[in-house]
């Protein structure tokens, strides 16, 4: 900071990339397009994405957010969230003669896909995740048997295997990348013969973020990054800003929340960002709230491009076909 002159020039430092990941975008719009294709109420089952003004206005759209596939009537429409599912659950739908249409992220899906494989090739796996997280659950799912949930390089002397010359390692897709690193270097040291999955679980939408902020963190005294308390993601970008020298980082849903009291203490540089699925619209307001109050001029720390899409969920696309199909023949 030497070269800045005492005029205490305040600027934001703005993340990019930020907010909406493929995945959330896939089924933030799954959900609106199955309203306006099927009619209200979807059901979903657990929150879309970890987005709390996101569920509120799918909810307002006639979105139904349900904990248990039990809570569904039978006969309904249910959608799976994009952090996936365990196959019980499938299971679950059909018994209850369910639609489903199934919304999980395809980087998701690939883990999933993992899991089985090595558990057909009857090795253990060492699931790198936080206990509890929708996603862990759903992956977890696919072969409890042979899966160990490592939450975290403090885990990792109390893991033990069947046999220490087939074992691997998978994670969550929205973890910290470099403390995830520290847990497998721990557990290679553990488990010198441990195999890596065949390209790296955390997905290009964490990393980037995490890139971004990093960069932010170097320079920014206060960072406030936007997201849900349960979001995964965002919660990693306040430890990654903090690891990377920002003085305080903070989450918010709402620019409502930010507490006045932040800007004190001779703070003259404040870094945004928003979590995967958080819309840009709460990350303007954030900018709107710091205009406000004096910091007018806004810098972007860009640390990616992404133009990486996923297309629709196969039985959304099928149905819309369809339709478009029978509008044609009348």
């Amino acid at each position: 900071m030497g070269a800045m002159t005492a005029t205490n020039a305040r600027r934001v430092l703005l993340a990019a990339p930020r907010g909406y990941c493929a995945g959330v975008d896939r089924a933030v719009i799954a959900v609106e397009k199955a309203l306006e294709q099927y009619g209200a109420p979807i059901y979903v089952r657990h929150e879309i994405v970890h987005n709390k003004y996101v569920v509120q206005t799918l909810e307002k759209k006639g979105a139904i957010f349900v904990e248990a596939t039990a809570e569904v009537p039978e006969g309904s429409i249910v959608m799976f969230s994009a952090h996936g599912v365990a196959p019980i659950v499938h299971d679950e739908a059909a018994e209850r003669k369910l639609a489903t249409i199934d919304a999980t992220c395809p980087l998701v899906t690939k883990v999933h896909k993992e899991a089985i494989r090595y558990a057909n090739e009857d090795f253990d796996i060492l699931l790198i995740g936080h206990e509890g997280h929708e996603e862990v659950i759903g992956t977890t799912g696919e072969a409890p048997d042979h899966i160990t949930l490592v939450d975290g390089p403090d885990d990792v002397e109390k893991v033990e295997v069947r046999d220490p010359s087939r074992v691997v390692w998978l994670s969550q897709t929205t973890l910290s990348v470099d403390e995830t690193m520290e847990t497998v270097d721990k557990l290679k040291t553990k488990f010198p013969l441990l195999v890596s999955p065949p390209s790296d679980d955390i997905c290009y939408a964490t990393q980037n973020r995490q890139i971004a902020v990093k960069q932010m963190g170097a320079e920014a005294d206060l960072v406030i990054v936007v997201g849900s308390q349960n979001s995964s993601n965002s919660k990693r970008l306040v430890e990654v800003a903090l690891g990377a020298g920002a003085r305080a980082a903070h989450l918010v849903d709402y620019a409502s929340e930010i507490d006045e009291a932040w800007l004190e203490g001779g703070v003259s540089t404040v870094g945004v960002t928003s979590g995967a699925s958080v819309p840009e619209v709460l990350v303007e307001e954030v900018l709107e709230w710091l205009t406000q109050r004096g910091f007018e001029d806004v810098e972007i720390v860009k640390a990616a491009e992404e133009s990486i899409t996923f297309s629709l969920p196969k039985e959304l696309r099928r149905d819309l076909r369809a339709e478009a199909t029978s509008l044609v023949e009348d």
